[in-house]
């Protein structure tokens, strides 16, 4: 009996020993309460932060009063439930009007910002918005509009208020169960409908003096830069000073995605970090030339506090989009602890701004940037730390050549599953291209941006644009000639829901605790290697509004048509890991008949899409020959006996649907709309079977 209550006191006699070094579990486990909230299936009411808020009280008593090896479970506790409260207070804090019904009108609004969609077309996010014949209290906060047609009559600017004849709904949600939720990320983001407009865009008023003045001085920067560097290597170049792409071809950000260079397109940790390490390096040792300074200044903090001021220039300059903010915040936990004499990169100084972040911005924990930027950081920091005092120092013109490779390596092996994950692609030569390309961004590109930005008052900039424009122009060479690479880019479906997390708790595992206990962290992560092995997707998807079916076959998903629907057949094919577009996939063999009445078969059953004007008048016919019917339109007749339907009102409840074929002849269907929270503004709905008229069920 002693000794099994010794084996069952070893744990915690262990978590008891490792308290100094448990602080680095903290953001893991405000993490995993961030998660909790998000998986919730219902809105917690008051009562249930209430009980959470209570709990936190209770544990702080015990954590203070209690036992000292119950103290790490109460901090477990109280991080998770931190988590929790802290996603319930951001969304709440964030609530804004969403559009509830399908709008077309006038749209009239502050532009904010100016970017391009997927489709490569202009797109204006506005604030400050009016729709016609609708109250303020159902006005969205923010509407995001593609401009189609011809436009250029306006030279577009933020601050500027506008006007245009626009269809506008609701952001959209998965297009099949799991799948990423725009309609989430555009209520964090208080965006409160989408859509597009035909029509030229007209200007009210200009910009009120003052008014987005840091996204004026973005916009004039940006076309500075591009007049001054003309084309792709120009446009590169003033994303990465302002953050704005506008200007990038589709072809070069395809190029640098299929390179796994896309990152030096984004403003992030490495941009960021590039930044404020030369003024720190420049600043530190350029006053250590100066005797005089050099013996009455603390030349380190100096620097490192003028390059923090940088560094908040530099985020307000990007826009402050969220990837810019988790690097400016890494940095300043970093330059912070240089200013109050500690390591400047550790793993705590990491999990501080994790912390920071997560209580911050909960819903970044979901984002994929979030993901890879931790990940990436924490494995070099890991990476580095292992090698620390491992052997003799390499020759000074090695050195550099094998640090680029070790970084580029650990990065690329950190963020490539979460990468995956999220975007379905494996750039398989990813670390030569970075190999080719991070070093002229390191030593030329960005040490050039903070030239110019400094010389530019004096007109002197010239010089340094031209150094910036041959090392963009170097990195778009580098990231054309791989993509073109046979087999540069590798096609993966998207894994369960478990996989992700399951990864990163093993990896977390491995990389932050101690001895030797920790190499049990890759028996959950071959578990999740394993998991994503076994991925099966569903073989029938059904669209919203049931305009798309995709039919999954031996030759890959079958789409029921070669247009329509075109942002829903891109997510299913990717999340299939199918490289074909939506006019490919539409030849494969599956679907039968006019494009109005699609015939096919599943599981048993004989199906038909019926879409189009007068759909409903032709459900009688499609009902002669198929079991189940899917039509895009409201049907008001009762279908005849022995046929069943499922119409534009069904989908309407249930979001689009994916159908599983069971053992004994059914069909289960699994909805999309699951959850009933503040982003979704609808009743759940849960899963049903569907069974054939001569079924004994």
């Amino acid at each position: 009996m002693d000794r099994l209550r010794a084996l069952a006191l070893m744990p915690v006699l262990a978590l008891a020993h490792a308290r100094g070094f448990l602080f680095v579990w903290v953001p893991v486990f405000i993490g995993v309460g961030v998660g909790l909230w998000f998986s919730l299936p219902q809105e917690p009411v008051f009562w249930h932060y209430a009980c959470l808020v209570a709990a936190v009280l209770l544990g702080i008593i015990i954590h203070r009063r209690g036992p000292e090896l119950a103290q790490p479970f109460v901090v477990v506790m109280i991080c998770v439930i931190l988590g929790m409260l802290a996603a319930g207070a951001r969304a709440h804090l964030v609530n804004a009007p969403i559009l509830g019904f399908r709008y077309y009108g006038a749209v009239e609004g502050r532009i904010v910002s100016i970017d391009r969609s997927q489709s490569d077309m202009m797109r204006l996010t506005l604030d400050r918005v009016v729709l016609e014949r609708t109250s303020p209290s159902r006005t969205p906060e923010r509407v995001r509009i593609s401009l189609h047609g011809q436009q250029g009559f306006v030279a577009l600017e933020p601050g500027q208020r506008v006007i245009a004849t626009a269809h506008l709904s609701a952001p959209e949600g998965p297009v099949e169960p799991g799948a990423f939720d725009f309609r989430r990320m555009a209520f964090f983001d208080r965006l409160g409908a989408v859509g597009y407009t035909r029509v030229p865009v007209l200007l009210l008023e200009p910009p009120a003096s003052g008014a987005q003045w840091v996204n004026r001085f973005r916009a004039k920067l940006r076309a500075a830069v591009e007049a001054e560097l003309p084309g792709d290597p120009g446009a590169f170049a003033a994303a990465l000073v302002t953050g704005d792409r506008a200007g990038m071809s589709r072809e070069a950000q395809e190029n640098l995605r299929a390179a796994n260079l896309s990152h030096l397109l984004a403003i992030s940790g490495l941009h960021m970090a590039l930044l404020t390490g030369f003024i720190f390096a420049t600043l530190r040792y350029g006053l250590a030339l100066v005797p005089p300074l050099a013996l009455r200044v603390q030349s380190k903090k100096v620097a490192a506090g003028l390059a923090l001021l940088a560094g908040a220039a530099y985020l307000a300059l990007s826009g402050g989009n969220v990837a810019t903010e988790r690097a400016f915040v890494m940095v300043a936990v970093m330059l912070g602890a240089v200013l109050f004499d500690r390591r400047a990169l550790s793993i705590r100084s990491v999990a501080l701004a994790a912390c920071v972040l997560l209580l911050m911005q909960p819903e970044t924990l979901l984002e994929p940037g979030f993901q890879m930027s931790f990940a990436a950081t924490v494995a070099l920091i890991a990476g580095y730390s292992a090698l620390r005092g491992q052997g003799r120092r390499l020759p000074f013109w090695v050195a550099p050549l094998a640090t680029v490779v070790f970084t580029s390596l650990l990065a690329g092996l950190a963020t490539a599953p979460v990468a995956a994950a999220h975007f379905n692609r494996v750039a398989g030569y990813g670390l030569a291209a970075n190999v080719l390309a991070v070093p002229v961004m390191g030593f030329a590109v960005m040490p050039a941006a903070v030239l110019a930005g400094v010389l530019a008052p004096l007109g002197l900039e010239g010089p340094a644009l031209w150094v910036m424009g041959k090392g963009t122009a170097w990195i778009l060479s580098v990231a054309e000639m791989v993509a073109g690479w046979e087999g540069a880019v590798r096609a993966v479906p998207s894994p369960p829901w478990q996989v992700l997390p399951i990864l990163a708790l093993g990896a977390l595992w491995l990389v932050l605790w101690r001895g030797r206990v920790r190499f049990f962290g890759l028996a959950p992560m071959a578990f999740a290697f394993v998991l994503w092995s076994q991925t099966e997707r569903p073989p029938l998807l059904i669209s919203a509004d049931g305009g798309l079916i995709g039919l999954q076959t031996s030759m890959g998903r079958v789409l029921s048509a070669p247009k329509g629907a075109g942002f829903t057949a891109r997510q299913w094919l990717e999340n299939d890991g199918d490289l074909a577009d939506q006019e490919q996939t539409a030849l494969r063999n599956g679907f039968e008949g006019e494009a109005r009445m699609r015939r096919f078969s599943f599981g048993g059953w004989r199906l038909a899409q019926v879409k189009g004007k007068g759909a409903e008048g032709r459900v009688e016919e499609a009902c002669l020959d198929a079991d189940l019917i899917i039509v895009a339109r409201k049907t008001t007749v009762p279908a005849p006996e022995g046929c069943q339907v499922i119409d534009s009102d069904k989908l309407r409840a249930t979001g689009p649907l994916a159908l599983w074929a069971q053992a004994d002849g059914s069909l289960h269907a699994v909805p999309t709309k699951t959850q009933s929270r503040l982003w979704t503004s609808y009743e759940r709905s849960a899963a049903f079977t569907l069974y054939l008229p001569n079924s004994t069920q």
